[in-house]
Parts: C-alpha cells; structure tokens; sequence
C-alpha cells in the first residue's frame, strides 16, 4: 500500500486490529498455552476483522464471491492441516487445525472440506457474510480495467502468525482471500505447506504473504527453513535471499513473517510496506507498516 494512500483514520483501524490480535495470542503465550493456540488465536482475530484480506472483508472472486484459504503447523511433529476454496467456513483457520488434528488428511478443498466442517460443528455462514462494500467496489474496479492497487489499499494480501512457546514448541498460521478477480477455484500459496505456511522445531516458523503463484513457485517457507537448517544460513540471510534474490528473479515479490527456534523474529518484504507486529517475553512490543 503506497504511504500516500494510507489516512490517519484507516492506519488507525489497521493498528488497532494488529494490536488485537498481537496481544490476544501473546497472552495465550504469556498464561503458558502453546503455541499453536497463539497463532490460531491471532490469525482468527484477524479473519474477524474487515480490514484484512481473510474471514470477513476477503477478497473477491471475478463472480463476486469469497473464496477462503488457511492452513496451520505444528512444528514439534511436523504435522500440518490446511482448506482451500471453502465458500461458508466463518474461521477456515479454525477448520485447518480441526483438518490436522481430526482427520488423517492435510488438505481438504471446496465441498469436502465444508462437509468435514459440518460433522465437526463449526460455524458456517451465508457467503455474504464474507463480502464488504470495499471489496465489491475493488473488484467492480479491476474488472473496468483499474488495478485496485492503484485505488484502494489492501486489495490483496494476507494474515498470518508464527510463536514460539514456552516449551520450545514453534507453530505458524495462515489465513487468505486471495487475490481480488480471481478465477473461482484458483489456490494460492497459504494453505500450501511448504509454499506460505511452516514451521519445524528447533529451526524456525515462517508464513508468507505475496503473490501466491511465486511463493509455490519457489516452495518460499520451506527454502528459509532449509537453508538455515541445512545450509546454516541465519533467519536473516535466508529471508533476505528468498525476497530480494529468489522471488525478484522470478518476478515475484512479497513478505515474510519467521521466529527461530532461539526466539529471533524476523519481519521482511520486498514491497513498500507490510503490516506486521511482534511481541516477545523479554517485554519487546512492535507493530510497523512501513
């Protein structure tokens, strides 16, 4: 989002849903909850909020509907779950970790991953619940020939969280529309494992956001985890490798939310500004934009 574009009242709005849920996983962290509660905590916070591109205010298909996309990892196991494409999943944040943890599947897409959602009691909602008149006038707007980017901020885009806890454990979740106009049934990087979403332990968690298409592309989350397990890279050397040397190279760009498996957070993008907050136990409290 170009700073110009940015007004004193909507960065307001944006920080504060940052605040909520920074703070409403932290102190999931802080009570001794693991880290996979953290991350599905802050990640359902913000599919909750209209302002951001997953949940409530998603981006909209070129036949006018929301099409959702989320996935979460357990970095102790390595064990993942994510959906794609679900039409009336409130939180499909909420449906990845039910997808991980009560089936013995990874990835459930469209029709079968709502059935699932229905046997497991969450809730569902019309699709309208999902559209907001910004994201309606985004994609009237593309679809005259407007790149939304040019009119309205956030038109793409995607949440994310990644925690360590106390017990050494590291999770990451991801949570996305995708892209305003796309073709219905179109998947992007974030319920991919390995693409937008990872995490091991002892080596870091990462969850992307971008251009989805580049992240698969170049299997981003996972390359960071690699090159600092196997090629001894630090988190900083292998997220800035992957943003301003692999992606560009493949006329990609985007960012990168990673904690390592000692606690260094890493926040990174290519673009001119992501939004993004960090919290941890030595009492550092940061959200940023630009």
């Amino acid at each position: 989002m170009p700073r110009a574009m940015l007004s004193a009242q909507r960065e307001q709005r944006y920080r504060a849903g940052l605040e909520a849920a920074l703070d409403g996983g932290f102190a999931l962290l802080a009570s001794g909850g693991s880290s996979l509660d953290a991350v599905g905590a802050a990640v359902r916070i913000l599919e909750d909020d209209p302002c951001f591109n997953a949940g409530h205010g998603a981006a909209l298909t070129r036949d006018g509907a929301a099409e959702l996309d989320a996935a979460i990892m357990d970095g102790r196991q390595l064990r993942a779950g994510a959906v794609a494409s679900v039409r009336h999943v409130r939180n499909p944040i909420e449906l990845a970790r039910r997808v991980m943890e009560k089936s013995r599947h990874v990835l459930l897409v469209g029709a079968g991953a709502e059935e699932f959602a229905l046997e497991e009691g969450l809730a569902l909602v019309p699709n309208h619940y999902f559209r907001i008149a910004e994201r309606q006038e985004q994609l009237e707007s593309e679809q005259r020939g407007a790149r939304v980017s040019d009119l309205l901020p956030a038109a793409q885009g995607t949440v994310g969280a990644v925690a360590l806890d106390g017990e050494g454990n590291l999770a990451a979740a991801t949570s996305t529309g995708g892209m305003t106009n796309k073709r219905p049934g179109r998947v992007g990087d974030s319920p991919i494992i390995g693409a937008g979403t990872y995490a091991k332990n002892g080596v870091c968690a990462v969850s992307a956001t971008g251009h989805g298409e580049y992240f698969i592309r170049a299997v981003a989350a996972h390359h960071v985890c690699a090159a600092v397990e196997y090629r001894a890279l630090s988190l900083e050397q292998a997220v800035r490798e992957l943003l301003h040397g692999i992606l560009p190279a493949l006329g990609g760009d985007g960012g990168l939310i990673a904690v390592g498996g000692d606690g260094r957070i890493v926040m990174d993008f290519s673009t001119e500004g992501m939004f993004r907050g960090a919290r941890d136990s030595a009492g550092k409290r940061e959200i940023a934009i630009y």
